[in-house]
């Protein structure tokens, strides 16, 4: 960890420079390359993130004005923006994405994960999706409907910390189910979701694989209640059942008996049905962990808030799946601060102070806990050889 740089020095420093190499060479993403490395390509988009830098130029002149510090962050000039433009259009994406999650397994050893909100042992986690709107006729490549364009990302966020540990980015007509179906879960782990991953045949592989999942079932789902379970005494449990599909092509596709757990929502007045294949839970407990599905709606709200994932540095594929893996990266190394502080932080908050002090010379680790009260680190002053 770096003491005597920046903030953004500082932050950077979490991201292993060995394994950042090894990536480096196994995508050859400096082949043919004139001068221009990966790490300034890296640097220059984090710094957007981190910054709220809108464009090419603006990166180009803020990473400019700061000569003075430049080198603390590894780089030797300021990127020129057509350099950088031509990096994002044609280095391969996929070389962010394996940054992403060789910094994911950093931070996953580094991270305190000792607050749990529930008991249980099993990996908890949710996916959902997020489309972000796009000018078709701008990028042409990013199809959703007929006059309009999107990309979807698709994220598993671990309930551990709340940390995005897989994402997908996709073209707005990209069916979440799809996604839902790449995902490769350990046994026992808890996934949550909304209703629009109802798909029997995904149930089904589930059930068979050990995986547990919690979500909503449909209003016009056709079943048949075989057994009623004895709920632990609380108000807004009103029903415990053990249920199976009645069509035919149901259960084929899912042959297995599911519970279903019906809560009613006192502010909301209704009944919210949730349907599982884990019955060694309580009833109040799956209702709790559908509850904080919520977080992962939090995670897009908070990443879209205060990230560089609504307007983009380039046009084609490439360079958008590029900005938006360096925008989860981004966000993976906030959430980690988040963890590692002791004051409290809500993202958002996180994310405002840190842009606002990003070339500050201060411990990170006292600033977080004591922003207002960790004082500056100026360099030393260099005595003059002719005095005044």
């Amino acid at each position: 960890m770096v003491h005597g740089g920046s903030l953004f020095s500082q932050v950077i420093s979490l991201i292993d420079r060995q394994l950042f190499h090894q990536a480096v060479k196994r995508h050859q993403t400096e082949r043919s390359a004139k001068g221009f490395s990966s790490w300034t390509q890296l640097i220059s988009l984090l710094f957007s993130q981190f910054a709220g830098a809108n464009s090419l130029r603006e990166i180009s002149g803020g990473l400019a004005t700061i000569r003075g510090k430049i080198n603390h962050l590894g780089l030797q000039a300021a990127p020129k923006k057509s350099t950088l433009a031509y990096a994002n259009a044609h280095r391969p994406w996929q070389f962010f994405e394996t940054v992403f999650h060789q910094t994911l397994a950093r931070v996953q050893s580094l991270a305190d994960f000792h607050r749990k909100k529930f008991r249980f042992k099993n990996p908890l986690f949710s996916i959902d999706s997020s489309t972000i709107d796009l000018c078709l006729k701008v990028f042409d490549w990013a199809h959703f409907r007929r006059a309009k364009g999107a990309v979807k990302l698709h994220l598993l966020l671990e309930h551990t910390g709340y940390l995005p540990c897989w994402a997908y980015v996709s073209n707005g007509k990209f069916a979440d189910i799809k996604a839902a179906r790449m995902l490769n879960l350990p046994a026992g782990a808890v996934v949550v979701m909304d209703r629009g991953y109802n798909d029997y045949t995904l149930f089904g592989s589930w059930c068979a694989e050990g995986v547990y999942f919690v979500t909503r079932i449909k209003d016009n789902a056709d079943y048949q209640v075989l057994n009623q379970l004895e709920p632990k005494p609380n108000k807004n449990i009103t029903a415990d059942e053990i249920i199976r599909f009645n069509a035919p092509k149901s259960w084929k596709k899912c042959p297995h008996h599911l519970r279903l757990v019906s809560y009613y929502n006192v502010e909301k007045r209704e009944t919210l049905q949730f349907l599982t294949n884990n019955f060694n839970l309580a009833a109040s407990t799956i209702a709790a962990i559908y509850k904080d599905r919520w977080q992962i709606e939090l995670f897009f709200k908070a990443i879209k808030q205060n990230l560089k994932v609504k307007t983009f540095l380039g046009t084609n594929e490439n360079a958008v799946k590029s900005q938006l893996w360096t925008a989860l990266l981004a966000a993976l190394l906030i959430k980690f601060l988040q963890l590692k502080s002791s004051l409290g932080w809500s993202l958002s908050n996180l994310a405002a102070l840190l842009r606002m002090n990003l070339l500050t010379y201060r411990c990170l680790w006292e600033w977080l806990d004591r922003p207002f009260q960790t004082p500056l680190l100026e360099p030393p002053e260099i005595p003059t050889l002719f005095p005044l």
